[in-house]
This record gives structure tokens, C-alpha cells and sequence, in this order.
């Protein structure tokens, strides 16, 4: 690690980054994990976009790629349409 203080603190602001951006990540995996096991469209209906906003948020601060962002939301988007017409 290099001894210049602008460097040191870098390091510090990149490792706070860092975390912050695992737990968003985190946070929002576990919520598309908990969208998909809903079985009625109603619910899965409601819930899609709080999801897709927290998607939208991990593209904004560059956690994700906003293609990926937009792959994430359009294959949500196909499941609960799916649960639509089942029922």
C-alpha cells in the first residue's frame, strides 16, 4: 500500500464503496429471489416495481451494467405475465 494520505484514504473510501455496494447488491438479489417464489400474479404484481427500482438504483450508482439492469427486469416482468395467464 502505497504511504501518500490521498492514497490511504482512497483505499478507505473505495473499501466503504465496496461494501455499500455488496449490500445493495445483496439486498436486491434476495428480493428478486423472493418475487420469483410468489405463485399469484396479484402479489408478484405489487411487488415488481419496488424491485425494479431497486434494480434501477444498482445500474444508476454503476454496481451493475444497465443492460444487465434491463435483462433483470424484463425476464420479472415475462414470469409474472406468465403467472397471469396460468391462472
Amino acid at each position: 500500500m502505497a504511504n501518500h494520505s490521498a492514497t490511504k484514504k482512497d483505499v478507505r473510501q473505495s473499501a466503504k464503496r465496496n461494501e455499500r455496494n455488496r449490500y445493495y447488491g445483496k439486498t436486491t438479489r434476495n428480493a428478486i429471489r423472493d418475487i420469483k417464489t410468489l405463485e399469484e400474479n396479484k402479489a408478484a404484481s405489487e411487488k415488481l416495481p419496488i424491485v425494479a427500482s431497486m434494480i434501477d438504483k444498482l445500474a444508476k450508482r454503476g454496481t451493475i451494467h444497465k443492460n444487465k439492469a434491463a435483462n433483470l427486469k424484463s425476464k420479472l416482468a415475462k414470469r409474472i405475465n406468465a403467472l397471469g395467464k396460468q391462472a
